[in-house]
């Protein structure tokens, strides 16, 4: 059962205050459960979309609580997403990010990070921006598992290539190697969706480890960046 909502104080770090290209316009994309912010460059009908999608943002402080606002600190993946030159490119962030929305409570970027109302909510997000045409996605951190979701429970969606930056690929065996709470409310990706993929990894990650992308990408292209921490830089 989902929490009460919780009032959100968010301080200048929203939409406002995003320096997007021209090109790129904002749209609050509204779903059953969220309102999600997005970043939009539409100059083609036909042509491919390419979507990129957040990682969990500012989900904890520094010393380990739950955060009042989850919208990134970093801007590592917006920043790949307004450098894209492709004739369609949509940044779209994670519930609760960038905006106010009375249906968040803590535990929707805490333990129910994954919940089956976030992957809809993305879900149904990249439908309305994408319609029809062919998608592929661009995922970081946490927002690689939800993009995995997305992919395997609305094959509707025509994903034509799947790629990944420091992924979170299995939230039961990451919070267990990091001696972590379980993420409760939370689906998991058991097994990674059969489409072309590559996963990118830094040596240097201290969130995401090494030795879990190997064992989570097996058969799959992992491409191991040296002396690259969590927030990058990544090649695109």
């Amino acid at each position: 059962m989902k929490k009460l909502p919780l009032l959100l104080l968010f301080t200048l770090v929203g939409c406002a205050t995003v320096k997007a290209p021209a090109d790129f316009s904002y749209r609050e994309i509204q779903t059953p459960f969220f309102t999600l912010a997005a970043w939009v460059k539409e100059t083609s009908p036909n042509a491919t979309f390419r979507i990129y999608i957040e990682g969990d943002g500012h989900a904890f402080t520094s010393t380990g609580k739950p955060s009042n606002n989850p919208t990134p600190t970093s801007d590592t993946l917006r920043k790949m997403a307004f450098a894209n030159t492709s004739a369609n490119v949509a940044y779209i962030a994670r519930p609760c990010q960038f905006v106010t929305d009375d249906s968040c409570s803590q535990e929707d970027w805490t333990t129910g990070r994954f919940s089956p109302q976030a992957v809809t909510s993305m879900a149904t997000a990249i439908k309305q921006i994408a319609g029809k045409r062919e998608v592929i996605i661009y995922a970081y951190s946490g927002g690689a598992l939800i993009s995995g979701l997305v992919i395997n429970n609305f094959p509707e969606i025509p994903v034509r290539k799947w790629i990944t930056y420091a992924g979170l690929l299995n939230h039961t065996s990451w919070t267990e190697y990091k001696n972590l709470p379980p993420l409760t409310g939370s689906l998991d990706l058991i097994q990674l969706p059969e489409l072309p993929q590559v996963h990118f990894i830094g040596d240097k990650d201290k969130v995401i480890p090494l030795e879990l992308s190997k064992q989570w990408t097996q058969g799959h292209k992992l491409v191991i960046l040296k002396n690259v921490g969590h927030n990058g830089p990544f090649q695109d």
